[in-house]
């Protein structure tokens, strides 16, 4: 099994959020509603719930058997919010863009999120930072932190169009001052003793479908150009990072409720999302056919990791260990299976209803993922 992450048996980040704990975020901070309690809370009676639940979650992925945890996330809202609005400057809309839509088996369900510029981008107090320093102190594995990635916080605006002419003069300083709040937020993380942190990033993947190849040439952006711009801008965050920690980039075709927004193999971006980005590893939805075939990783480089996200979060059905055998051993036709890893495909609560399985289900699968890879990396 491998020394360092990301591991031979790995996972992306969030988990189903206990009971009591969504209980206990309704009683002190009221209704879950679409513009109300978005971002980071100081409650410290929830605060006391939340530590509660996340020392259980850990323990069960240590039980598990996996080498690297995370808290679940449990102290988020969504896998984006948290750190997008501590950021002065930021605000967020749970409804806005319908060009981009959330859908399951029958097709359309309702519009994305999104982000509002409303001032000078700059990194205040981090909620990400006081999360990490818990779980940093509560397991003996080794604790994963997760961020949005930047390119997603312009995606989601509407790319350039979502630029205030009034707040920055172009493109440019809006980006200066993103890498940089993003450089601080890692540095933070690492002075922290942070080892592994992970991007979570779902613009690019989207820029695998026509549909949304369409919708961003409508906003008045070439596709192609804003894929290299988007590795250009995630390599300057993590540019400074240190040899001895570990980052990794997920890649997501949308993780709501069971509810995905894009599909679309990896072909037209692998060149630039596997070459151009100053990363070590990549998280890949691999778990349906909307995400294409293994084809694209023979352009992966030496030296990096591709973790196949073959196990679904989405749904109770637990894959069995030879199927996800058999799915690695066809992934090594293309890439040594030295450079491959196993994981779930995304989260399992990248926001706080969470998919549609229950915990049994969820440990089911981690600790399935874990059988798996004993077996093939030994």
């Amino acid at each position: 099994m491998a020394s360092k992450p990301p591991f031979h048996a790995d996972q992306v980040g969030s988990l189903l959020r206990p009971e009591k704990l969504k209980a206990a975020r309704e009683k002190f901070l009221g209704p879950q509603t679409h513009d109300r309690n978005l971002g980071a809370h100081d409650n410290a009676e929830l605060r006391a719930v939340e530590d509660e639940c996340i020392r259980e979650v850990v323990a069960m992925q240590e039980r598990a058997g996996l080498q690297a945890v995370t808290d679940g996330e449990f102290r988020r809202r969504s896998w984006l919010s948290e750190l997008v609005l501590s950021f002065q400057g930021f605000a967020a809309d749970r409804y806005g863009m319908r060009d981009m839509m959330w859908r399951n088996d029958a097709g359309a369900t309702q519009e994305s999120s999104t982000i509002r510029l409303t001032g000078p981008i700059r990194r205040t107090t981090s909620p990400i930072l006081r999360a990490f320093e818990f779980l940093k102190a509560t397991t003996r594995a080794v604790p994963k932190v997760t961020l949005p990635a930047p390119s997603v916080i312009h995606f989601v605006m509407g790319g350039s169009k979502g630029i205030e002419a009034s707040i920055y003069r172009d493109a440019d300083a809006f980006w200066e001052d993103l890498v940089a709040a993003y450089r601080q937020e890692i540095a933070a993380l690492i002075a922290a003793g942070a080892t592994y942190i992970q991007l979570d990033e779902t613009a690019i993947p989207f820029l695998c479908d026509a549909a949304h190849r369409a919708t961003v040439k409508k906003w008045g952006e070439d596709p192609d150009a804003l894929l290299r711009l988007y590795a250009e801008k995630i390599s300057a965050c993590t540019a400074e990072v240190p040899d001895h920690v570990t980052v990794t980039l997920h890649q997501c075709r949308g993780n709501r409720e069971g509810q995905w927004m894009a599909e679309g193999g990896y072909d037209p971006v692998a060149e630039v999302l596997f070459n151009a980005i100053d990363v070590d590893g990549y998280f890949l939805e691999y778990d349906t056919a909307r995400a294409g075939g293994f084809e694209p990783l023979r352009l992966m480089p030496k030296g990096k990791i591709a973790v196949l996200g073959l196990v679904s979060s989405k749904r109770p059905a637990l894959e069995s260990a030879d199927e996800l055998m058999r799915r690695i051993e066809a992934a090594g036709k293309y890439i040594p299976v030295e450079q491959l890893a196993l994981s779930p495909q995304c989260g399992f609560a990248s926001s706080i209803k969470g998919n549609p399985l229950t915990e049994r289900d969820q440990q089911a699968k981690l600790e399935r993922i874990v059988e798996v890879a004993h077996k093939v990396w030994g």
